[in-house]
Order: C-alpha cells, then structure tokens, then sequence
C-alpha cells in the first residue's frame, strides 16, 4: 500500500494533473475525494500543521461560499475558520498531497514532485 494520500476533487484540473504526476512516479496513491469523504477537524489541523501554513493557506476562495460567508475578514480565528471548512468542504484547496517526504498544496500541479520518492 502507498504511503501517499491526495486530498482530490476530480473536478479539479490542478488535481486531476497532480494525481497523474503521482502515478506517473509509479506511486499508486490514496485518493480521498474530500467533497464525498470530507476529513474530520483533526484530520484538517494535521494538514494544516504538516504543509507548516496557516488555515487561511488551505482556504480556496474560487468556486466557493468564501465571499459570501466574508472568511475574507481577519475577525475569524482558526478554529473558526476550520468550522466552516467542516461544513462546507468545497473550501479546502486542492489537491493537497501526503507523503512521507512532506505535505503540501500542490499549486502547481509540479510542486507535488518535490515531495515524492525518487526511484
């Protein structure tokens, strides 16, 4: 079993691209499609830790209710911010990938190269 997880929305093209990367590497990864399998809070503040970002960096503003929920305003701490996460799952970015070289948002899709084992 890969000791690789992507976080993907096949929707996605950046995560379509990234999970051809990591399969191209030879590397069969776990695919978590997050808007059927959302992660639970500890599973978004372990992201969060591991990429060493902030909340904000895993909010995606595009396509989502960002605006209109005003997560734009400094007022919201993390653990709020990681509650509307929870209930609106379309907010986390993606495609966020594991390994065990790193975790990271992969925009851009190349960046994902950076943290798979060389063969």
């Amino acid at each position: 079993m890969s000791q690789i997880t992507i976080y993907h929305n096949p929707a996605c093209g950046t995560s379509r691209n990234v999970l051809a990367l990591i399969r191209e590497a030879g590397e069969a990864p776990t695919v978590v499609e997050y808007l059927k399998h959302p992660p639970d809070r500890a599973t978004l503040e372990q992201l969060v830790a591991a990429t060493g970002g902030s909340v904000r960096a895993l909010l995606r503003q595009k396509g989502t209710p960002y605006e209109e929920l005003g997560l734009g305003d400094a007022k919201w701490s993390d653990e709020a911010l990681i509650d509307f996460m929870l209930a609106h799952p379309i907010l986390l970015n993606r495609p966020i990938v594991v390994t065990p070289l790193g975790t990271r948002l992969c925009r851009p899709s190349e960046s994902v190269l950076d943290i798979l084992p060389r063969r």
